[in-house]
Order: C-alpha cells, then sequence, then structure tokens
C-alpha cells in the first residue's frame, strides 16, 4: 500500500523533536534539553512540532523560547501551524 503523505522536505533535513502526548511541563523540559544539544552539536535551526489541536503545549514552548537566551529566533513554520522554528545561537568557546 502506498503512503500518501506529503512529506515536507524543509523539516526533513532539520533536526525535529516531536512533543506529542507530553505535558506542558515536559514539554518545556525536552526543549530545553534539546536546544541545548544542538547548541552544543553546532545545528543554528531546529523544528518543535507541538501540533494544532490545542495550543497549550505551544503557550507553554513559546513562553519558555521567550526567556531563553539560546534560541535568538523562533516562529511558527507557514508550511505547518503545528511546527515552531527555533533558531539557536552559536556555542561561544572560551580559551
Amino acid at each position: 500500500m502506498k503512503n500518501n503523505y506529503f512529506v515536507d522536505p524543509f523539516l526533513k533535513i532539520l533536526p525535529t523533536l516531536d512533543l506529542h502526548g507530553e505535558t506542558s511541563d515536559s514539554a518545556v523540559w525536552l526543549v530545553k534539553d534539546f536546544i541545548n544539544m544542538h547548541q552544543k552539536l553546532g545545528n543554528n535551526k531546529v523544528a518543535i512540532i507541538h501540533g494544532r489541536h490545542s495550543d497549550i503545549i505551544k503557550k507553554a514552548i513559546h513562553k519558555y523560547l521567550r526567556t531563553e537566551k539560546k534560541a535568538t529566533k523562533f516562529y511558527i513554520y507557514a508550511g505547518n501551524g503545528g511546527v515552531t522554528i527555533v533558531e539557536i545561537a552559536p556555542l561561544v568557546k572560551l580559551l
């Protein structure tokens, strides 16, 4: 049987974190850990999938991202309202 789902090529190349089934508290913790890990890996952009059904997770994530200094910019992905794209500041290494 053939899969007829559209796979967005932009989201396919970004590191993604799927938060379906998480509570708002656990989602914020996972996002914090995800951003820290990808900053250390040198990735400057990640995608967070929170879904479109309820805004509870999205609101909790965006509230956290407003205070996170490592997230230089975040926005809802134009191709899917259930995804937030986060731009991450580069890691500064002190000698």
